[in-house]
């Protein structure tokens, strides 16, 4: 992004909301000829107007801000549609139900894809049922600067997370009942699934 915030990205959720540019700028106590640069790209927003623009146009700051707006389609919550972001810098991990614009750090983190293991990943999950649990481990380094930061199971309701730290093992238990996904994040080479059911 070149700008801090885009004209197409204003222009585009006011027409959403069926509003003028001079209702716009009535709104924001700004003059209409103001709006139409914005819009048009000639000037850009004063920084203090950055919150009631976003307001007024009905999105959140962040995606007016990324240029991107961002529709939920996973109204059902259907946990198996579940996304996953990871903060690079401080690690925070977050799933969410469906599209979401999440920022920590003050970066704006992507969804991750999650990568079925193959030939080319040299650490295979492995996958036992003890009882009622599945055992899942993996013999993947646990060191400072390489290891497994999570393992997570998957239902169509919920997520399961287990935390893994290093020089920890890299193991995980977890309720059989409803599992259908694995995921197990590394921190050097990202997010893999596998499907148990």
């Amino acid at each position: 992004m070149n700008q801090y915030v885009t004209g197409n990205m204003i222009k585009a959720c006011r027409e959403a909301k069926k509003i003028t540019q001079a209702e716009l700028a009535q709104m924001l106590g700004v003059s209409d000829k103001a709006v139409s640069k914005w819009e048009t790209g000639r000037s850009y927003p004063d920084i203090t107007l950055i919150e009631p623009l976003a307001g007024a146009l009905g999105v959140s700051t962040i995606e007016l801000l990324s240029g991107e707006s961002v529709t939920n389609r996973n109204m059902s919550f259907d946990m198996k549609k579940t996304k996953v972001y990871v903060c690079p810098i401080c690690g925070n991990i977050i799933f969410a139900a469906g599209e979401v614009v999440i920022s920590c750090c003050g970066i704006v983190l992507p969804p991750l894809e999650a990568e079925t293991p193959g030939e080319h990943c040299p650490y295979p999950l492995k996958l036992e049922e003890v009882e009622d649990e599945y055992y899942v481990s993996i013999n993947h380094p646990m060191e400072k600067s390489h290891y497994i930061t999570f393992m997570a199971a998957v239902t169509g309701s919920r997520v399961e997370l287990v935390k893994l730290y290093p020089e920890g093992p890299a193991e995980a238990r977890f309720k059989i009942r409803q599992t259908e996904f694995i995921y197990y994040y590394c921190n050097k080479h990202g997010l893999y699934i596998k499907k148990v059911k």
